[in-house]
């Protein structure tokens, strides 16, 4: 099982506030896409195809972001059987107990062998991430071989570590 990494993950875009005067809810986009041998087409291994089990950071989402929900747009299906666990794990690599790391909090074994829009299926409550964190994709299922375009957007308010 490999790590495969967005080319500059660690910049992702901090989103500031909300920029307007009824809120602090912002979005944060993140893809994953890959060519018709499979290879992950904005990663630090261009020449390696995600394989089955292959975890994939796909950004940076900043510390106070309290996450509260996430769509994952499949609009070009990838290999047949594939699946997609999403979660994150702080960029740091040390777990808080208060908030632990957690690669299925968004969704797990989820399929995206065919287009299709899903909202955040697992039951976790909101939390307000006390540090740095990485967006990771888990690929499952089948090693990717084919081309596949998906879109994940990341809904949370931004508030400051607690």
């Amino acid at each position: 099982m490999a790590t495969i990494t967005k080319k500059n993950a660690h910049n992702s875009p901090d989103p500031g506030f909300g920029g307007t005067a009824y809120g602090n809810l912002f979005t944060l986009a993140f893809a994953f896409a890959t060519n018709a041998s499979g290879y992950f087409l904005d990663s630090d291994k261009p020449a390696a195809a995600v394989g089955n089990g292959d975890k994939v950071v796909l950004g940076k989402i900043p510390a106070g972001t309290k996450l509260i929900d996430m769509y994952m747009y499949v609009s070009d299906a990838f290999t047949g059987a594939s699946t997609a666990t999403v979660g994150f794990e702080y960029c740091d690599g040390t777990d808080v107990s208060a908030v632990p790391q957690d690669d299925d909090f968004f969704c797990a074994a989820t399929t995206i062998a065919s287009t299709g829009i899903v909202k955040k299926t697992n039951a976790t409550p909101p939390v307000t991430l006390p540090k740095d964190a990485y967006l990771i994709l888990t690929n499952a299922g089948a090693a990717q071989s084919a081309a596949g375009i998906l879109n994940i957007e990341v809904i949370g308010q931004i508030g400051g570590p607690r």
